[in-house]
């Protein structure tokens, strides 16, 4: 749903629903306030099998009191449709390729690319593998929100009036294909390899390994040593890296392609975890603390809620649609969740049989093609219909743009290998019995069944241990790197089997007494297995490895101000070489320059919002980096710019012909191209913010930017859907506040960070600290739509400790309203 402008069917419902906004004093908005959930009194719906309390506190969030876990789920169902059911409808006709069914022609491509994938048609799958009481508790979930669908008398949620539908009844394949969506989403290396091979039409391969630094030597590793994970056998080597290969991708079907690339910064999750035993913390028990970071939309992804029902005690964060939490605690045990980033994705180039278009080439012969036809309705036009075809590897992605091209003297066709494509995936299983695990080995058994994508598990118990284990597939790969497509044909570049999940990274309560993960390196070089090329820059990690070591007895309040930080040591290191060839160059007169200049010189690399040096430097940053690489790059800068310290660093450091403009005659040097940028730099904040550096500040243009993915594009109700606010931080910062440089209207606007933030009290779960950006309500028109934006930013949390479920409840301090959901 990018793009400029507004769909056909938003401004005619945008009519409708500004006369009913003008008619505000009276039916009308009456009326539309019929949308917000009933949130007291007594409801009676077809499902239950005895009554159910939900109570919410003043924040919204709901606590589920039920006679058993399948009736808790059919509350959930019910809550999470009450207040995010525009949500739930995004994003399971995202996954399923149904969005042309409401937003016509201009949502095409991503239909085409999501049928292509079949993700929804996975989703049915996995719920067939899925044990009995699995699929029951999903379908108690899809029978709460449908009994919400049936009950409710009022308004349904505005965007359904602005686009004139209705919504279909909730089946359980909605629920499991977020999961899909997500896993694609946080395994980014195709997108990566994608851009490598465009790269390749204008850029040597040593140019291109260059653009992408490995990880330094002296980074942290969450596991350093093989001391601190599984015993594995060491006869297991990692695979040979691949250099250049001969393959003849067309260009013209690889920029079409390139049309599925997200910007840069939105093409993988981040997150932070770290964890302490109770010999660093004040009461003697562990603390835990996570937040994952995603790309920023009205309303958040995260839904909070509790849940007490016997076997099943659970606080924490929700995905509306999903019926388990998928982080939190349970009373007994802890756990936070980060990206892994091991590259868990290839794509193959097939070679078409010369003879046969039906057929491709494998190492024992042709083989025909996998085929299936999917129908696209499109509002307002003619049905697309799209034939999908799959080789041995996974879908051919060029079928998404209508089909393969000519490609050195024959047909080669990308296809996609992925883990989270694989039709045997049952990761739901995992996080159900998540859930409910009382111990390590519990909570090891159920990580056994998630496969993909896969990601980082902290864990602390009420018993004092912690632990940390890397869950999911990640493949084996018989040679290369997954650094470029390589050759289907040959088989050469299969993958062999996936890494044993009994010897993925993990440890159990390690000598440090400490755990930390931030998207960087998981294991160390004497780790057998070959896991990625690429990790996130280490200094979030680094860190927060320094905040730890600060103080003796950690508390949640000192985890909190971990949790806050925002000081970006990428700007620490860079800062001063730049600072150093801009004065080599004949130091500007006075004015604003020299005043940033003078700012700079005296900056500790704090991203504050309150000050202009951070501003300062991300635009003089952010210059230097077009100026850098953007001549070579051309029409793929877009694609690749983003800041890159690592890649700065070692060119102003060691290979400096990057400086050059390819473009002139003379040979520029770095120090000419660092003063350009700080010129062209300065001259833009000017433009924008005034002549006086003094009076610039980060936070006027570094704005976490949550936007209503309908309502933003309606004159007049904007504003009513979006929610903005000033915020610290930048990439690279524990607090992390990632920008899109490319973007040249709000380059500095924050678009990805941590929506959701926990701290785990072990010492006293029901003392563990909350916050989500937004607000628990999903409806423009409620007061939780965006109650919790400023307490989010300035890490302000709640807690959900267990409510009462009697009577008393509502006199409780927390507990604002009651509803009792009774069996009809």
């Amino acid at each position: 749903m990018k793009g400029g402008g507004s769909w056909p069917w938003v401004r005619r419902g945008a009519g409708l629903l500004c006369l009913i906004l003008l008619l505000g004093l009276g039916s009308g908005y009456l009326w539309l306030r019929t949308s917000l959930p009933q949130l007291d009194g007594v409801l009676a719906l077809t499902g239950l099998g005895a009554p159910v309390a939900v109570l919410r506190d003043r924040d919204g969030i709901p606590h589920i009191r039920a006679e058993s876990a399948n009736d808790a789920y059919f509350a959930l169902g019910f809550v999470h449709a009450q207040d995010r059911l525009w949500q739930m409808e995004t994003i399971r006709r995202t996954g399923a390729g149904r969005l042309s069914e409401i937003f016509g022609e201009r949502t095409l491509g991503r239909d085409r690319f999501m049928r292509t994938l079949g993700l929804y048609r996975l989703a049915e799958r996995t719920f067939e593998l899925l044990s009995p009481r699995v699929r029951a508790a999903i379908e108690a979930y899809a029978k709460g929100v449908n009994a919400y669908l049936e009950s409710h008398q009022g308004a349904l949620a505005p965007e359904y009036y602005l686009l004139r539908f209705r919504p279909e009844p909730w089946r359980p394949a909605d629920s499991l294909v977020w999961g899909k969506l997500m896993a694609m989403r946080l395994a980014r290396n195709w997108r990566d390899e994608l851009l490598r091979a465009r790269l390749s039409a204008r850029l040597g391969h040593g140019q291109i390994v260059a653009l992408w630094p490995p990880y330094p030597d002296d980074g942290p590793t969450t596991l350093a040593s093989l001391g601190e994970t599984a015993s594995v056998s060491r006869a297991r080597k990692r695979t040979a890296g691949a250099g250049p290969n001969d393959l003849a991708l067309d260009g013209a079907a690889l920029d079409r392609l390139a049309a599925f690339l997200p910007p840069p910064e939105m093409r993988s999750g981040a997150s932070n975890s770290w964890v302490v035993s109770g010999r660093h913390s004040a009461s003697g028990k562990p603390l835990l603390a996570n937040d994952p970071h995603l790309g920023f939309r009205a309303p958040n992804i995260w839904y909070l809620a509790r849940i007490d029902a016997p076997g099943l005690n659970v606080a924490g964060a929700t995905v509306p649609g999903m019926p388990f939490h998928l982080f939190g605690h349970n009373g007994r045990i802890a756990w936070g969740v980060t990206s892994a980033g091991t590259d868990t994705e290839d794509l193959f180039a097939e070679r078409v049989a010369e003879n046969d278009p039906g057929r491709y080439l494998t190492p024992g012969g042709s083989k025909p093609f996998a085929l299936r036809d999917e129908v696209i309705r499109v509002r307002g036009g003619a049905d697309v219909r799209l034939r999908v075809r799959e080789t041995r590897h996974g879908p051919v992605l060029s079928d998404a743009i209508g089909g393969g091209r000519k490609a050195g003297g024959g047909n080669e066709l990308l296809a996609l290998a992925a883990t989270a494509l694989r039709p045997d995936d049952r990761s739901p299983e995992a996080f159900f019995l998540l859930n409910r695990a009382r111990n390590w080995q519990q909570f090891v058994a159920a990580l056994s069944h998630f496969n993909a994508p896969n990601q980082n598990f902290a864990y602390a118990d009420t018993a004092g241990n912690i632990g940390f284990y890397s869950a999911g597939r990640v493949p084996i790969r018989k040679l290369g790197d997954g650094f470029s497509p390589v050759s289907g044909w040959s088989g050469e570049y299969d993958w062999s089997g996936f890494i044993p999940f009994a010897e993925m990274p993990h440890a159990f309560n390690p000598p440090s007494g400490r755990l930390i993960n931030a998207n960087n390196r998981i294991a160390g070089r004497d780790y057998p297995y070959f896991l990625a090329r690429d990790w996130a820059p280490p200094y979030r990690a680094r860190r927060i490895g320094e905040l730890l070591a600060r103080t003796k007895r950690h508390t949640p309040a000192t985890m909190a101000r971990i949790q806050g930080d925002v000081v970006s040591l990428a700007a620490r290191e860079l800062l001063p070489l730049m600072l150093d060839a801009a004065g080599g160059q004949d130091r500007p007169p006075k004015g604003p320059a020299h005043a940033a200049l003078r700012l700079l010189e005296k900056w500790d690399g704090t991203m504050d919002r309150g000050r202009p040096e951070p501003l300062i430097f991300s635009a003089w940053f952010r210059e230097l980096n077009r100026l850098i690489y953007g001549d070579e790059l051309g029409a793929d800068l877009r694609a690749y710019w983003r800041p890159r310290p690592r890649l700065i660093k070692s060119i102003i450091e060691a290979d400096r012909s990057w400086c050059d403009d390819i473009s002139s005659a003379r040979v520029e040097s770095c120090e000419e191209r660092i003063g350009k940028a700080l010129a062209r730099a300065v001259d833009d904040l000017s433009a924008a913010y005034g002549s006086d550096p003094d009076e610039w500040r980060w936070g006027d243009a570094h704005v976490a930017d949550f936007r209503h993915g309908v309502l933003s594009r309606v004159p007049l109700l904007g504003s009513l859907g979006n929610i903005l606010i000033a915020t610290g931080g930048d990439n690279f910062t524990i607090n992390r506040g990632t920008t899109r440089v490319a973007d040249a209207a709000a380059p500095f606007a924050q678009i990805h960070g941590p929506g959701l933030r926990a701290i785990y009290d072990l010492g006293n779960l029901e003392n563990s600290l909350f916050i989500q950006a937004t607000g628990q309500s999903g409806n423009p028109l409620s007061r939780h739509y965006r109650d919790l934006i400023g307490r989010w930013r300035d890490l302000q949390y709640v807690r959900m400790p267990r409510l009462p479920a009697g009577p008393e409840a509502g006199a409780a301090a927390k507990a604002v309203h009651r509803l009792t959901l009774t069996p009809g």
